[in-house]
């Protein structure tokens, strides 16, 4: 048998970090905005004669084989992947992967590989299990394997696609998808690589303990990121791209406060490059650091701002976004 599955990685718009448990109990009406990319992880999981389990990363060209999925819970760099496959107990499997993505770019690149993953896996085991169970697994194997809470947020994208809002509370996260128009929102954006890799958990983490410790600045730039992040989902449903653009800005400065690694020298000069060339505002993908950044621009000063990101050292992706979500294709083995 041979499973092929493909999930798209993100753009995360608005309301980041809150969808860790248990900052979004915090902030009543706490909610996530984010685009799906055509970016996408994929996997192909191959049966072999034998029952043993071999992992291939045709990224960082690394390989781990095994006897038995016991074998793969530590001692490999494929830490992800072999969680996974001991949770499912694999056996007789070939798995190899690869992603669109750059490495460490804050677009959830290891949370799309772990739905497509999951999913393949789900698929060769009868396919029983729901996407609640999905994001559940994923979330909490990928915990495991960088030893850090993760979020909820970035497994929805990756399984669903399109534009859509996290909403997070106190009885339960639900993924709604908003009536914006996939062209209207990607002919505006502009997404580069800053070629520089980022640490989600660790920075995530540490505002997150801050936070719980009782951090004022921290807990006030939670409040106001929770109240962008309702601003900007109006402005996206009544297409008020202005406000959109004025909300991303604001989100990204109040970001910067949550921790002094956040922006870099480095971010800031491509920001600002691109701003100079028509940007009405722009931020970083993910915890920060590093990785990817956006620009949020109107429609004709777009190729403007790609080459003043080019041009400050940044490496411009083409993307679309992407409205298929996970993806599997089963075949008889050959």
């Amino acid at each position: 048998m041979h499973i092929h599955a493909s999930a798209p990685t993100r753009i995360d718009l608005a309301g980041g970090t809150l969808d860790i448990w248990p900052l979004y109990l915090f902030h009543d009406g706490a909610q996530t905005l984010n685009a799906a990319i055509s970016l996408r992880a994929s996997c192909d999981l191959r049966s072999r004669s034998d029952r043993r389990l071999v992992i291939v990363s045709e990224d960082s060209e690394q390989r781990v084989e095994v006897d038995h999925w016991s074998q793969l819970r530590e001692g490999h760099d494929l830490r992800l992947l072999g969680r996974i496959l001991q949770y499912f107990r694999a056996e007789g499997i070939e798995l190899t992967t690869r992603s669109d993505s750059p490495v460490g770019a804050g677009i959830a690149g290891s949370s799309a590989l772990n739905i497509a993953v999951c999913g393949a896996l789900n698929a060769w085991s009868g396919g029983h299990r729901t996407a609640d169970e999905i994001f559940q697994i994923a979330m909490n194997v990928e915990a495991q394997a960088i030893d850090v809470p993760t979020g909820v947020q970035d497994y929805r994208p990756a399984y669903y696609g399109g534009i859509s809002a996290v909403e997070l509370g106190v009885n339960g996260v639900r993924r709604v998808a908003l009536d914006v128009k996939p062209e209207e929102l990607q002919s505006r954006l502009a997404l580069a690589y800053t070629n520089a890799s980022r640490n989600s958990g660790i920075n995530n983490w540490d505002v997150t303990k801050r936070h719980i410790d009782g951090d004022a600045g921290v807990q006030l730039s939670f409040a106001r990121i929770r109240d962008i992040a309702a601003a900007m989902r109006a402005a996206l449903e009544r297409c008020d791209w202005p406000e959109v653009g004025r909300q991303i800005g604001a989100e990204w400065e109040n970001r910067k406060k949550l921790a002094p690694g956040v922006t870099t020298p480095e971010i800031d000069s491509m920001l600002g490059a691109a701003r100079r060339a028509g940007a009405i505002s722009g931020k970083v993908c993910g915890a920060g650091g590093g990785g990817c950044l956006f620009c949020f621009a109107e429609p004709g000063a777009i190729p403007a701002v790609r080459k003043a990101l080019a041009d400050s050292g940044a490496r411009v992706l083409d993307f679309t976004i992407d409205a298929k979500g996970l993806l599997i294709k089963r075949e008889a083995a050959v």
